[in-house]
């Protein structure tokens, strides 16, 4: 499949590739008790990190998902 239709496919997706994660949970990790411990991976870009709690989940996810809405935007201004 071409990459503009492969793109175009995206902007349309409501479960879009570029907003995906791998959300591992250690043995250990008792989400029902507040103790969050494990690994989150960004599957588009491949950046990584280990959480020990919710805050820290939450962090990673805000600092992967912004450049990716950047990117998009940039992507679709080129085109325009």
């Amino acid at each position: 499949m071409e990459k503009q239709k492969v793109q175009q496919i995206e902007r349309r997706s409501p479960l879009p590739t570029n907003r995906a994660f791998v959300l591992q949970f250690r043995a250990e990790a008792d989400v029902q008790q507040g103790r969050f411990d494990g690994r989150i991976e960004h599957v588009v870009s491949g950046q990584t990190a280990h959480f020990h709690s919710l805050e820290e989940l939450v962090e990673f996810l805000t600092q992967v998902l912004p450049p990716v809405r950047q990117e998009r935007r940039r992507k679709l201004d080129v085109k325009d």
